[in-house]
């Protein structure tokens, strides 16, 4: 394995990791860093934990200069979690060569982001809140030299293209672009097309200490008398950190009142409260203050913490996709997790379909409920399954 400065990285960025800790570059490091400081555009497939910030952070600021025009550097990611850690990752770096850093996302004041924004040779934001100050004109954007585009996947499945779209029309289009995602397939893969120029394309897994643990998948039948009585249960057994999930944030809320006459601490994080308040609720429970946090979908997002020795669906997902989403916050870093759905009478059938797609049809019918048969699909004059299997449209 090549050192940073084996790399390529100048000794003041070497050095300012060093400071930090970091020493030995990861893989997606080792792979990305050379191309990224020649100016090659790059798609990168790499997961949540791999070190691709540092991937991305380090060519920036190496390749830009402190009389470079404010901002330079974009990088646009689906979260304002993600928002902050991200700029907590350039800070050091970026420092040690006279480069300014800003993050810019919802919850907070518009006129004091913009400013920051104006004064950052670095931008990170959401494209959210990018989009708005773009279109009040309180930050420009033709200055833009290199630009990233974190977790695409995520910013796809939030629905995120079409603003997106609109800031990539107001950066020049002769730039470096650097693009991450946790897959390079279907639509992120056509994305990635429209945005690079004979990009080098690399794959990268975890690095081994990061890997995922065993992950126990468990679906418990309650009823509306007695699921909050359930789930308290479940807190009280032995466990680390709790992550809950809710389909809606007034019901994360009431969760956490409902917890609160059992004498169970919980916090809730959600899109309605403010930046500072996620904040606060975020830090209680990633260091322990608080072992469980009620979350929505979307303020889930930007979690990446190893110690989530639990993760419990008390509204079940919507589907597979959502089930792996939500579940795979724990199980991380070389640690066992455990998964736990509470599934209503009437849930059992969608939610039958979600354990068989994810694999787990068994323990879902171990706890006495009966897995449904697949669903058909009508599509045009016949009618399949989710398998392919036709069968001729019968006349009514």
């Amino acid at each position: 394995m090549k050192s940073f400065r084996q790399l390529g990285v100048a000794d003041a960025v070497a050095e300012a990791l060093a400071r930090r800790g970091v020493d030995t570059p990861f893989a997606i490091q080792s792979l990305v860093i050379p191309d990224g400081l020649n100016g090659q555009d790059l798609l990168a497939k790499s997961p949540t934990g791999s070190g691709k910030t540092l991937a991305f952070a380090i060519p920036i600021v190496q390749r830009l200069e402190p009389s470079s025009r404010k901002p330079s550097a974009l990088v646009l990611v689906p979260t304002r979690e993600l928002a902050t850690q991200v700029a907590e990752e350039f800070a050091p770096i970026a420092s040690a060569r006279g480069l300014n850093v800003a993050a810019v996302y919802g919850g907070q004041p518009i006129p004091s982001q913009a400013k920051k924004a104006k004064e950052a040779h670095i931008l990170i934001a959401t494209p959210g809140r990018l989009q708005d100050l773009a279109e009040r004109k309180l930050v420009r954007l033709d200055g833009i030299e290199i630009f990233v585009l974190d977790e695409a996947d995520r910013m796809l499945d939030m629905g995120f293209q079409p603003q997106v779209d609109a800031i990539v029309k107001r950066i020049p289009r002769k730039r470096q672009t650097m693009f991450f995602s946790a897959t390079l397939d279907g639509e992120v893969g056509e994305l990635a097309r429209q945005y690079t120029f004979n990009p080098s394309r690399y794959d990268a897994e975890l690095p081994s200490h990061l890997e995922s643990g065993e992950t126990e998948h468990r679906f418990v039948p309650v009823t509306p008398e007695n699921k909050v009585d359930t789930l308290v249960g479940l807190l009280a057994e032995e466990r680390g950190l709790v992550l809950v999930f809710t389909r809606t944030k007034r019901g994360a809320d009431r969760l956490v009142q409902k917890l609160k006459r059992y004498e169970v601490p919980a916090v809730a994080m959600h899109g309605d409260m403010s930046q500072n308040a996620r904040e606060r609720a975020l830090s209680r429970f990633e260091t322990g203050k608080v072992k469980t946090l009620i979350a929505t979908d979307v303020a889930a997002r930007g979690l990446d913490l190893d110690d989530i020795t639990h993760v419990i669906n008390f509204d079940p997902p919507a589907d597979d996709k959502g089930y792996t989403h939500r579940v795979g916050r724990t199980g991380r870093a070389g640690r066992d997790g455990t998964g736990i759905t509470l599934v209503l009478p009437d849930q059992q059938a969608e939610v039958s379909h979600v354990a068989r797609r994810v694999g787990e049809a068994a323990q879902f019918e171990a706890q006495g409920m009966r897995v449904a048969r697949p669903r058909l699909v009508y599509s045009g004059t016949r009618r399949s399954n989710k398998w392919g299997a036709r069968r001729p449209r019968r006349k009514i």
